[in-house]
């Protein structure tokens, strides 16, 4: 069997490593093996990053969410399960938006939730 030579393949493994790793403070950009274990480290940071976004805004809209029900006079658990014996399917992401740029909107909102609940 024949023997496999790496140089090419190697060098563009470096290569690529050390592309990722541009503007790293000191050997991390320098040297590929300290370039190599950041890399790693930052994709995984990356990675959990991405999850963790999706918690921050989800609790930011229910943060917004519960505010302008609080002006509307009531809460934000009970606006929520009012709007779902409704049957009004509206995202917290929306209801956010509509907390804090149309407040006469929103209220209505919170108006339909508290004739359901009634």
């Amino acid at each position: 069997m024949a023997r496999i030579k790496r140089a090419v393949n190697a060098v563009k493994k470096r290569r690529k490593v050390l592309k990722l790793a541009k503007g790293y403070f000191g050997a991390k950009s320098k040297q590929y093996r300290a370039a190599s274990q950041q890399v790693m480290k930052s994709l995984a940071y990356a990675y959990v990053g991405r999850k963790l976004k999706k918690r921050e805004y989800r609790r930011l809209w229910i943060a917004r969410i519960n505010a302008g029900a609080r002006i509307c006079g009531t809460s934000y658990s009970r606006m929520i399960s009012g709007l779902k014996q409704a049957g009004v399917d509206v995202n917290r992401k929306v209801l956010a938006d509509l907390a804090v740029t149309d407040m006469n909107a929103f209220k209505e909102l919170v108006d339909v939730a508290m004739s359901a609940r009634a």
